[in-house]
């Protein structure tokens, strides 16, 4: 039992994937309760408001107005000194991007004791690229859009001249695919950073890279099995990350010894680069003619019942249970 250990479980969150936040928050609770610890919930978007019913926590209904700007309120509640650690079921902007933990660490200095469980200060994807481009691991070429205030017909020229069709475009602090836009000629691209934008302030336009799509996750520097992905639509879209069926499953994947390995290795070679710690999950693209490109590295990888690392987990031999009381263990080291 585990009793003496207080948790603070973080969900829902104000980002565009705050539904998975509070399904991967619910599955993450519910773990924690059968491994014995004290867990108590927050829900940063609610500020003070928080609902006095758990189960609301998790619930398609808000109960009190959404919004990133309720966060430091919440943080300053009473069960926020009072726990030995806080573990993020948020997912996406204001969750990964690193404000939570941006502002936990600064909270830390002011109560004594409160760690922070999470596995990044960073969902940076334009720079996540720079830092594994510099240790020698290959993500795709990419044109970034810093603002909104953007040339487009620079822009435009850029992708066509150094990344060509067809390019995937998508928002810079965001997961899910929330945002994520493939165009096939020109005339998509503007558009297709537009709407980015309305999820993020900044935007990544990479080249697209076909081939078969392959993820790894990492927990306290073991990568698990890897798993391929086989969606149903020719993008794996929210609608098959989220929706049973949409999506195939093969853990381990049919690949040769020799890609496994070289993949664990590449995954290993990001975490560190990153400065992950605890547990995250490296996506890749492999080729026909056998080029492996990583496409970024999740900080926070989904915890619901069609989440990766769980069936990579359990292809290890780790049930999710045990998969959560690990990471706790981990991060209270």
């Amino acid at each position: 039992m585990n009793n003496n250990t207080h948790i603070l479980l973080a969900a829902g969150g104000a980002s565009s994937e705050r539904e998975v936040s509070k399904h991967s928050s619910k599955a993450i609770y519910s773990a924690l309760l059968e491994l014995g610890y004290k867990v108590s919930v927050i829900d940063p978007a609610y500020g003070k408001n928080q609902p006095a019913d758990l189960a609301l926590f998790f619930g398609a209904e808000d109960v009190a107005p959404v919004s990133e700007k309720n966060y430091l309120a919440a943080f300053e509640l009473p069960v926020v000194q009072e726990a030995d650690t806080v573990f993020l079921g948020l997912h996406g902007q204001y969750g990964e991007d690193g404000t939570v933990q941006a502002l936990l660490e600064l909270l830390k200095k002011k109560y004594t004791g409160s760690g922070i469980l999470s596995s990044s200060l960073a969902m940076d994807k334009h720079m996540s690229k720079i830092i594994m481009k510099d240790h020698g691991i290959d993500s795709p070429r990419e044109v970034f859009v810093p603002n909104r205030k953007y040339d487009k017909e620079t822009i435009l020229n850029r992708i066509v001249t150094e990344l060509s069709f067809p390019c995937v475009v998508k928002p810079n602090d965001q997961g899910s695919t929330c945002g994520l836009s493939v165009c096939s000629t020109s005339a998509e691209v503007i558009p297709a950073i537009e709407q980015a934008f309305t999820f993020s302030n900044a935007v990544l336009v990479e080249e697209f890279i076909k081939g078969r799509e392959l993820t790894a996750g990492i927990i306290d520097n073991i990568v698990l099995p890897i798993l391929e992905i086989k969606p149903k639509h020719d993008l794996y879209d929210y609608e098959c990350k989220y929706t049973s069926g949409m999506t195939e499953y093969f853990v381990p994947a049919d690949i040769t010894p020799a890609t496994s390995f070289a993949i664990q290795e590449l995954t290993l070679k990001c975490f560190q680069a990153l400065g992950c710690k605890s547990y995250g999950r490296a996506d890749f693209r492999l080729t026909e003619s056998g080029d492996i490109y990583c496409l970024e590295m999740n900080t926070l990888p989904g915890m619901t019942s069609t989440s990766l690392v769980p069936k990579m987990a359990k292809a290890a031999g780790i049930s999710f249970t045990q998969l959560i009381d690990k990471i706790v263990k981990d991060s209270l080291l």
